[in-house]
């Protein structure tokens, strides 16, 4: 039934609101992962980010695909909660966690990975300012080493800061790419996954449409 209600959600509401909402230029869309195990590794701008990431998914695989998303947000309210955990099946995560509650993230992103599905994850940990992308945390390293085999997949995401400003509830059509890079494997360690990554976004981000001169890049 989860998987039903998961389907029919992305279909009917997820997908309108980004692709009618938006003006959505999505660039090297065959790179988009159809299986897991694998991380799609996404900067992070908006409340938004998560569900145009989602709504790229075919629906056939969209049950298949994990967000790991800010719980201050997605169980924000009961309904909210609800729709997060149980329809949109985000792995739900604190700014600040106890190691425990790090540890029992970490413990379901190996467990969803293990069942071969595909994890949203945001390498900043939290939304930067928008365009300008913050320092890139060593968590997925960490994750995917235990995985063999386990790509990351990274994505440059602009244009959803100004779509959905920090700090507002409302909604304001707007100009958003998502460029999709080639999966990368097998970093050396923690400090080569950064640089590796730091170094894709900023070629990444040469790809989008809506960049002009004298704007932060990614």
């Amino acid at each position: 039934m989860a998987r039903i209600l998961k389907v029919l959600f992305v279909l009917f509401i997820v997908k309108p609101l980004v692709f009618i909402g938006l003006g959505l230029n999505i660039i090297h869309r065959q790179n988009l992962p159809t299986d897991g195990p694998v991380v799609v590794a996404a900067n992070h701008n908006s409340h938004l980010d998560t569900l145009v990431l989602l709504a790229l998914f075919p629906i056939a695989i969209v049950h298949k695909v994990r967000p790991v998303a800010a719980a201050d947000y997605f169980l924000s309210n009961k309904i909210v909660a609800w729709l997060s955990l149980n329809i949109i099946g985000i792995i739900p995560l604190k700014r600040s966690p106890s190691p425990s509650q790090r540890e029992a993230v970490l413990n379901e992103c190996h467990q969803a990975l293990a069942q071969g599905e595909i994890l949203i994850i945001f390498p900043e940990g939290s939304r930067g300012e928008p365009e300008v992308m913050s320092g890139i945390k060593k968590g997925i390293y960490h994750l995917v080493k235990a995985h063999a085999d386990c790509p990351v997949t990274p994505v440059v995401m602009r244009g959803l800061g100004r779509a959905l400003p920090r700090g507002t509830a409302m909604f304001v059509p707007f100009n958003c790419d998502v460029v999709i890079g080639d999966p990368m494997t097998q970093f050396e360690n923690a400090e080569d996954f950064v640089h590796t990554m730091q170094a894709r976004y900023q070629a990444l981000a040469q790809h989008c449409i809506t960049q002009t001169n004298g704007e932060h890049q990614p």
